[in-house]
């Protein structure tokens, strides 16, 4: 069975597991399935708003894909996510990604 097959049947047994949600996401990003990657990231953190490691992903995703905008929304979400977590080395990414995006242009 090849990964992806393998994470779809992995979601559908376990819906509210979000590192398994967190792999289909980062397998279609991979697979540069783009649209499928932001729609599994979305309900990932729909379901896991502070499911702190996908901001990071989902972000420079977004600004690879040149949705800036979308990108520079889903980092502040993650700032917001990782000072409620406590994360500060993930906060400093997510700061650092977002400054950076924010001062681009």
């Amino acid at each position: 069975m090849d990964r992806l097959a393998m994470l779809l049947k992995m979601v559908a047994a376990k819906p509210d597991e979000p590192f398994v949600r967190y792999g289909l996401a980062m397998e279609y990003r991979k697979l540069e399935r783009f649209g499928e990657a932001i729609e599994a990231f979305d309900a990932l953190l729909a379901r896991h708003p502070d499911y702190v490691p996908a901001y990071l992903m989902f972000g420079t995703m977004l600004e690879g894909q040149n949705q800036l905008a979308h990108a520079l929304e889903v980092l502040e979400r993650g700032v917001a996510a990782a000072e409620r977590s406590g994360d500060d080395h993930a906060l400093g990414e997510l700061r650092s990604a977002r400054d950076g995006l924010a001062n681009r242009g």
